[in-house]
This record gives structure tokens, sequence and C-alpha cells, in this order.
């Protein structure tokens, strides 16, 4: 089994960004792995059983446009989910996704680990 996670932050005010809506999509099979929010801390830890080729490209979306109507600044927001488009070509690494969230960008970086 994988693990994916993430750290979430808002960058307006470094607070941990909380209940952020995220899914997890084998875009070749069209099938839904997860989907869950962020927890009290900004953090995202999800055991996934990758069932598919290595080759397989997946989609972790953020629903960050939801995060800053929460937020009460949605007025100046336009970015709507933040898609990271990634392979998983070893079914057992740990594999972390973090992101520092704006209302109009982002900045994500990616490791892997067994």
């Amino acid at each position: 089994m994988a693990i994916i996670s993430s750290h979430t932050l808002n960058g307006i005010d470094g607070t941990h960004a909380v209940a952020i809506g995220v899914t997890l999509n084998n875009l070749r099979s069209n099938e839904m792995l997860f989907s869950t929010k962020t927890d009290d801390t900004g953090r995202l830890s999800q055991t996934v059983e990758i069932t598919g080729r290595p080759s397989d490209t997946y989609e972790l979306i953020f629903r960050a446009g939801d995060y800053w109507r929460d937020q009460g600044v949605a007025h100046s927001q336009l970015i709507e989910e933040i898609v990271l488009r990634l392979r998983i070509p070893d079914e057992h690494a740990h594999h972390h996704l973090p992101i520092i969230l704006s209302p109009n960008s982002y900045s994500t970086w990616a490791s892997a680990a067994e």
C-alpha cells in the first residue's frame, strides 16, 4: 500500500489550511481512490491500494476555492482547484506533496521515500 500525504499551509497568514477537500483519481481507469479533507493541522495522510500500472497518471485535487470562500476572501480568489498530476511508480512508497496556498497562487513540491 502507498501512502499519500500533504501538509497545506495558508500563505496569507501562515496558519494550517484546515478542511480542504482532497481527492485522488486514477486517470486511466477513472477510479476515485479517496475523497477526504485535510485535518485540523492542515495535514492529509491516506493509505491507498495502488492497483494500476506504474505508468498510470493520477490527479490529486485540492478544492482551494471552497477553502478561500470559508476564509471570507473569495472576492479576490481565482483558483478553484489545485490539481497535481503525478505517477506512483512504487506502490509501497510514501509520497509527500505539501502545498503553500494563497487565493491566486500556490507552491508545491514532492518527495517519495520507501
